[in-house]
């Protein structure tokens, strides 16, 4: 727990900055919408299949 707050408190603004152009250098403005496309239907697949699992759950009570 210690070890998390000493490590947020180090990455300051410009830091942030810089590893937003790194990704930006890396993968280019045209890359990047596709990539948060990906991760949203992604962390919405995941959503849909937990709530599924809950739903089974209590079908089976």
């Amino acid at each position: 727990m210690i070890f998390s707050s000493i490590f947020l408190g180090a990455i300051g603004p410009g830091s942030w900055v810089l590893i937003a152009l790194a990704v930006l250098l890396l993968f280019g403005g045209k890359k990047i919408p596709e990539l948060m496309r990906g991760l949203g239907s992604g962390i919405k697949e995941f959503k849909d299949a937990s709530k599924d699992e809950t739903s089974d759950k209590e079908e089976k009570k």
